[in-house]
């Protein structure tokens, strides 16, 4: 065994931070991940950098903000001339596999046929083999640092890449129906699919399996004594949401409990910057959406069927990582790309607005020899974790991708109870088509106490929700208490100003 630690970083998919069991939530079962906080340090208050995939996810692999990675919103592939920390890692001697999502291309069709993506539906959905073979054939190897992939496109029961073509080997039926399903994208974009995939082929179950089976390879010495960083990622709890077997009806929607705020729709229409997107809803099946009771309903019951089987697959691989006694020299972190409304005003899915339920993310962490049992409110971003991960291992900051951003909060996992950040910086740089129909930018700042929304669009307006007496985020402060909003604005815009591009890196004195 190597005397370097290991890494697993497992993420989950559009994963709100209060759908798990030790966040406080009275319905969900998520007994495995329960017992994961309670020997580590869970935070209570950690965010995302940007509420959407691509971003989020890129900046977790490059440690860098959205401005300086370059992918500002959803569908603009991770430019390659990027650092990325895998890349660092195995330069100084770890192996790197992703096992699951990793969405740094883009999925759907490209605007223009020059715009290509290795990741995208278009090639492995098609119904030849040779083209699908052709895909992987063609996959870039390694893959923004990862050596070795085990790769899924999509969510729910319509899975398609590595896991696919394992699928077509174990039940070609159940392939092909993946295959039929995604010659109508729409398929793809709803909320709920009834899952004709059996728990023991469903995709958790194959990124649970494909990472067992890694550490098992490596504790028989398969790896020339390499530490590794693993990344172990499901796409669910993510729409299109189809919990397997048992799973589906493991939740009635009657028994589920509505936000507080879930009747305050009504007063969304009449809102500065949402009151156009609840009359007229950009992308209507896939971003910010009012819904039904009953579809709300129905929705988070099939997502916490779904947390529940990813609840089961994280308790097998934490059980085999202590199984195969790589636990006490693996550092283990837990958390979630972004979040999704819930039912918060009677939205569902993500999408442009001042409220939390897409920013606030769960993560638990722990490092052995150093973490104990403990949770923490310090402020902590996504952008943190990749920072944190090169101080724990003790990369050299000359070793890493040049002027990496974040914080390094080791200090707060030593010590709990410490604080190191006073504010975290989330910006929503929003555009679906070329010129719409959304085209916008959000800043939000959070500190312990409020949370402060502005729009580019909408000067002179904004929202402030005092975050420890108004958790339903009912009462906007904007205009009542005008010390406040310039307080948050000053420090919003000096935020804003130390987080931007300092690339290219001057080479020069004049």
């Amino acid at each position: 065994m190597s005397e370097k630690m290991n890494v697993l970083l497992i993420t989950t998919d559009q994963h709100r931070v209060d759908m798990l069991g030790c966040y406080g939530n009275r319905i969900l079962k998520t007994p495995n991940l329960d017992k994961f906080a309670n020997e580590s340090v869970r935070f209570t208050n950690a965010f995302c950098t940007n509420p959407m995939c691509m971003p989020n996810r890129a900046t977790l692999l490059t440690g860098y903000y959205p401005n300086v990675h370059g992918v500002r919103s959803n569908g603009i592939n991770l430019p390659t001339d990027i650092p990325t920390i895998t890349q660092t890692l195995v330069k100084r001697g770890y192996h790197t596999i992703n096992v699951g999502k990793t969405h740094f291309n883009f999925w759907t069709p490209p605007y223009k046929p020059k715009n290509h993506s290795a990741e995208g539906f278009d090639i492995w959905k098609d119904p030849s083999l040779k083209k699908r073979q052709l895909a992987k054939k063609n996959f870039p190897s390694p893959y923004y640092g990862f050596e070795e992939m085990y790769l899924t496109i999509g969510h729910g029961s319509l899975v398609l890449g590595h896991y696919h073509e394992w699928l077509e080997e174990r039940a070609p039926d159940l392939a092909k129906r993946i295959l039929n399903d995604y010659q109508d994208l729409d398929n793809y974009f709803e909320l709920t699919y009834d899952s004709f995939i059996p728990e023991e082929l469903y995709n958790t179950t194959y990124i649970q399996n494909n990472t067992i089976n890694f550490f098992e390879r490596f504790a028989d010495g398969k790896y020339n004594n390499k530490p590794f960083y693993l990344h172990c990622s499901f796409p669910d709890p993510h729409y299109p949401v189809s919990p397997p077997g048992k799973y589906r009806d493991m939740y009635k929607p009657e028994d589920i409990h509505l936000p507080e705020n879930f009747d305050n729709i009504r007063n969304l229409y009449n809102h500065p910057y949402l009151g156009k997107y609840m009359k007229d809803p950009p992308m209507r099946k896939t971003l910010i959406r009012e819904e039904t009771e009953e579809t709300i309903r129905k929705f988070i019951a099939f997502n916490y069927g779904s947390v529940s089987l990813i609840d089961h697959a994280v308790g097998q691989i934490l059980a085999s990582l202590e199984k195969l006694g790589l636990a006490k020299d693996t550092i283990v972190i837990f958390t979630s790309d972004h979040g999704d409304y819930m039912g918060d005003h009677s939205m569902l899915l993500k999408g442009p607005s001042p409220f939390k339920g897409t920013l606030h993310v769960p993560l638990i962490w722990k490092v052995p020899n150093l973490t104990k049992p403990a949770v923490s409110d310090a402020l902590i971003s996504s952008v943190d974790i990749p920072r944190t991960i090169m101080d724990l291992l003790k990369i050299k900051e000359r070793y890493r991708p040049p002027l990496m951003q974040g914080y390094n909060m080791t200090p707060v996992l030593k010590h709990p109870s410490k604080k190191v950040r006073n504010c975290v910086l989330i910006v929503e740089d929003e555009e679906v088509g070329p010129k719409g129909p959304l085209l916008t930018r959000l800043a939000h700042l959070l500190t312990e106490d409020f949370k402060l929304t502005t729009y580019a669009e909408l000067p002179e307006y904004g929202d402030i929700y005092d975050r420890k007496n108004d958790k339903a985020e009912l009462h906007n402060l904007w205009e009542k208490d005008e010390k406040l909003r310039l307080q948050l604005l000053d420090k919003l815009l000096h935020e804003y100003m130390m987080t931007r591009s300092r690339f290219p890196i001057r080479q020069g004195g004049t």
